[in-house]
C-alpha cells in the first residue's frame, strides 16, 4: 500500500514538472513571435515611434494610434513621387531641396461622411506636427473634401482650389506678388477646403466658387472659423491663420515659420 502511494506521488510531481516546462516554452514562443511582428502589433496612441517593420525592413517614422484603420504616417519622398513633382510642383529654382520635404498620408472624413486617405508634401521639420493636426481633425470628424498632391492639377493652384483640394507644398509665387515665393514653396503652408474658405482681397474672391461662403457667420460643412477645431489644432501649435490678416483674408491658409525657410 505504501509503495502505491509513493508511486502516485511521483506521477503527480512528474506531471507538474512537465506542465511547468510546457508553459515556459509557450511563453518563450509567444515572446519571440511578438518581437518579430512589432510593427503590426505595436499601438502607441498618438506618439511618434521608431518602428521595425519586420526582420528585413528598415526603420521608419510613423504616427500610430489604437485603432489600426486610420493612417497617419510620413516618410522620405520616394523616387516615384519625385518623378511626379520634378518640373511640376518642384523646379530647379525651388527654394527648398526635395530631401528637406516629407511625404505624408492622413486619414480624413470626406464631405460624403466616409473615411478617405489623402497625401500631402510638407517640410520634414513639420511632418510630425502636421500628422498630429490632421489626427485631431479626424477625431473631431472635421470634414475635408479631398487631399491629393497638387501635381494632379499640373501644380496649377487655381485648378486645385476650384476642385476644393486641400494641399500644401507647391513652388509658386505669392498671389498678387510676382517674383516672391509663397510659403507653400517651402512646405510650411497648408490650404484647407478652398471653396468653403476662400481668399478675399477687395472684389477678388479665389476660387470664384468661394463667393457662396463670404458670410462667415453662416457656418457650413468644411468652413474654418475662429475658435473651431481646425483653427485650434493649428493655432495651438503656433501656426498663423490667413483668416486673421488685415489687408486681405485667406481663410483656407495656415502657415508656420521654421528655421531656414
Amino acid at each position: 500500500m505504501t509503495g502505491n502511494r509513493k508511486f502516485v506521488n511521483i506521477i503527480k510531481i512528474s506531471t507538474s514538472i512537465v506542465l511547468v516546462i510546457l508553459i515556459a516554452l509557450i511563453i518563450n514562443i509567444a515572446k519571440n513571435h511578438n518581437d518579430k511582428n512589432l510593427a503590426t502589433e505595436l499601438s502607441l496612441s498618438g506618439k511618434r515611434v521608431m518602428v521595425l517593420g519586420g526582420p528585413n525592413e528598415k526603420y521608419e517614422d510613423k504616427l500610430y494610434n489604437e485603432d489600426t484603420s486610420p493612417v497617419f504616417k510620413y516618410s522620405n519622398i520616394s523616387d516615384e513621387i519625385k518623378e511626379k513633382m520634378i518640373r511640376v510642383s518642384w523646379k530647379e529654382d525651388s527654394p527648398v531641396k526635395l530631401e528637406d520635404l516629407a511625404y505624408i498620408n492622413v486619414t480624413y472624413w470626406g464631405f460624403d461622411n466616409a473615411e478617405h486617405v489623402g497625401e500631402m508634401i510638407v517640410h520634414e521639420k513639420l511632418a510630425l506636427e502636421v500628422l498630429e493636426i490632421f489626427k485631431e481633425l479626424y477625431e473631431a470628424r472635421f470634414s475635408i473634401e479631398k487631399i491629393v498632391l497638387i501635381d494632379e492639377y499640373d501644380a496649377n493652384d487655381d485648378l486645385s482650389m476650384a476642385d476644393n483640394n486641400t494641399s500644401a507644398f507647391c513652388s509658386r509665387e505669392v498671389t498678387g506678388k510676382k517674383g516672391v515665393f509663397s510659403e507653400h514653396s517651402y512646405g510650411v503652408a497648408i490650404d484647407i477646403n478652398p471653396i468653403q474658405n476662400p481668399y478675399i482681397k477687395g472684389d477678388i474672391v479665389l476660387p470664384e466658387e468661394g463667393s457662396f461662403y463670404l458670410d462667415r457667420n453662416n457656418v457650413r460643412k468644411g468652413m474654418i472659423t475662429k475658435g473651431d477645431v481646425c483653427y485650434n489644432a493649428f493655432k495651438n501649435r503656433g501656426w498663423v491663420w490667413g483668416g486673421e490678416w488685415n489687408t486681405l483674408k485667406d481663410y483656407q491658409h495656415f502657415q508656420k515659420k521654421i528655421e531656414d525657410n
